[in-house]
């Protein structure tokens, strides 16, 4: 029996004599299922296939881990290091042994915690090597592909996970999406892990709020408005997504003028059509 896990979000699944017919998360509107039909792989042919995971070095006690090849979303988690606690926020696909034994060098994991669905990958791999708890929001529960003792879903707006660490619920993207701020990150400055919760644009003097980032569906503007009153509230002021898209200053601020210019667009007065 094989953990197989979804080609097209990277998503892996609980033991099985044969792959499941189709992705759960892939086939409902914020993923899609590849034009070129359901793909399957496991770890096993990912390390045959010489993937490699490239962890650098971002700031101070920050550090990022992409998967290279690209698989799946392709999105970066990220090594967190808070005086003597380690997190992994959010996760990636593929492990190996060069992977483990780097971030051993690094000082471990006490835990992981995940913002959504979309980058559950292959978390139970991850916390089974590193025996540590995976937090993720209960309100996302259902989407949960393997499941195991590991894993502990978290209610509420907020879970305090080491002083200074905490996750918040944002929703949106996910009913249980969430971030990651770090207040003592940036010189005590404060970080922002959004995922795709919220998203850092090419032009990274903004950011912007989807439902469905692969088929453009966009977020109600009330929801916005919440999203930007709660972040008003954390201690950050630089952002980092998960595709490396980075605010490194007056977040906040980007933050509060980019859910202004969100909800002007949907109301029709940003601009004459």
């Amino acid at each position: 029996m094989l953990n197989f896990m979804c080609t097209t979000c990277g998503v892996q699944y609980n033991k099985s004599n044969y792959p499941p017919m189709y992705c759960t998360i892939c086939s409902e509107e914020r993923q899609y299922i590849n034009p070129n039909g359901q793909s399957w792989t496991t770890l096993q042919l990912m390390k045959e296939k010489n993937f490699q995971n490239i962890i650098r070095f971002e700031e101070e006690n920050l550090f990022s881990i992409q998967t290279s090849p690209k698989f799946g979303i392709g999105q970066t988690a990220y090594l967190v290091k808070n005086k003597g606690f380690n997190l992994l926020w959010d996760c990636v696909s593929y492990i190996d042994e060069k992977t483990i034994e780097e971030i051993k060098r690094l000082g471990g994991l006490d835990a992981i915690a995940i913002s959504h669905p979309h980058y559950y990958s292959s978390k139970i791999e991850w916390a089974e090597e590193f025996d540590v708890p995976v937090y993720i929001h209960e309100d996302d529960q259902e989407w949960v592909t393997r499941q195991s003792d590991k894993i502990i879903f978290w209610s509420g707006e907020s879970l305090e996970l080491d002083n200074g660490v905490n996750i918040r619920r944002l929703g949106g993207h996910y009913k249980g999406g969430s971030v990651l701020e770090w207040q003592t990150g940036n010189e005590q400055k404060g970080v922002l892990l959004t995922g795709d919760i919220i998203q850092v644009v090419a032009d990274p003097k903004w950011v912007s709020f989807m439902y469905s980032y692969p088929n453009l569906i966009p977020l109600p503007a009330k929801k916005v408005k919440e999203i930007s009153e709660v972040v008003e509230t954390l201690k950050f002021d630089r952002i980092y997504n998960a595709f490396h898209g980075i605010v490194k200053e007056n977040g906040k601020l980007v933050i509060h003028n980019s859910a202004n210019r969100y909800i002007e667009a949907l109301e029709g007065t940003l601009f004459d059509t």
